[in-house]
């Protein structure tokens, strides 16, 4: 496991930079995976999807399990668009999955399903989808770790940014400051500051980074943005 501070409440904030596989070549998953972590990836935002809660298919565990073979040390971060995430928990922390990242969604349960994660060893993510409202967080907020806004619909790679979205990211950073904000979906340089300026700390990004010719510089950068507006935003407080 890379050594990033993510759900501790008495932290302070990092940004992070989490480059996205799903757009990636699949068939070299480890060259690809590696190849970001050498660019300066903070962590890896690994996409499992189940052809049921969204209309698309990538991999499961035994994936996870071979890739964290050749990537020992880096954050394995699981966004489990799957209906049922409650099954596959402990198969996920066995293949040395980090954070499990589920849909709010996705389970009638979110605060039972955040203690078996735990149990299990890893952090809590819980994501929503752009059509929820950010409100239903909130009775959640001390099961978890991590928060993540969904700015695309989930279920495919490349899809064109949903500015709106990012009241979502601020309503958290307002009522909850220390709380680890991922977002998801259309995130590149080119929109970075905004999304910075919402709040936002943890950023998931796939096509703009897997398809740029500068993997190095661009993480750099927008990491470098990221952190300079927790630090205005601490000045100002």
């Amino acid at each position: 496991m890379a050594n990033i501070s993510v759900g501790s409440a008495s932290k302070s904030l990092s940004g992070l930079i989490g480059p996205s596989l799903l757009n990636s070549d699949l068939s070299q998953l480890a060259t690809e995976a590696a190849r970001m972590i050498d660019a300066g990836a903070d962590y890896l935002h690994l996409d499992v999807m189940d052809g049921h809660f969204v209309p698309n298919l990538t991999f499961g565990h035994p994936v996870v399990k071979c890739l964290r073979s050749k990537i020992p040390k880096c954050y394995f971060d699981m966004h489990m668009m799957v209906d049922r995430p409650e099954q596959w928990v402990e198969p996920m922390a066995d293949a040395g999955a980090d954070q499990y990242t589920f849909h709010y969604e996705s389970t009638d349960s979110v605060v039972v399903l955040s203690r078996a994660i735990k149990e299990a060893g890893m952090m809590v993510g819980l994501g929503i989808k752009p059509n929820t409202p950010v409100e239903v967080i909130d009775e959640f907020i001390e099961s978890v770790d991590v928060v993540l806004i969904m700015t695309v619909e989930p279920g495919y790679g490349g899809q064109a940014f949903m500015t709106d979205m990012l009241n979502k990211v601020s309503y958290l950073r307002r009522n909850y400051p220390s709380l680890d904000v991922e977002v998801d979906g259309g995130i590149s340089p080119t929109n970075i500051s905004l999304v910075a300026a919402s709040g936002a700390n943890m950023i998931v990004s796939g096509s703009a980074l897997m398809r740029s010719a500068e993997p190095e510089r661009d993480i750099l950068g927008m990491r470098d943005v990221v952190t300079a507006e927790i630090n205005r935003s601490k000045s100002t407080h």
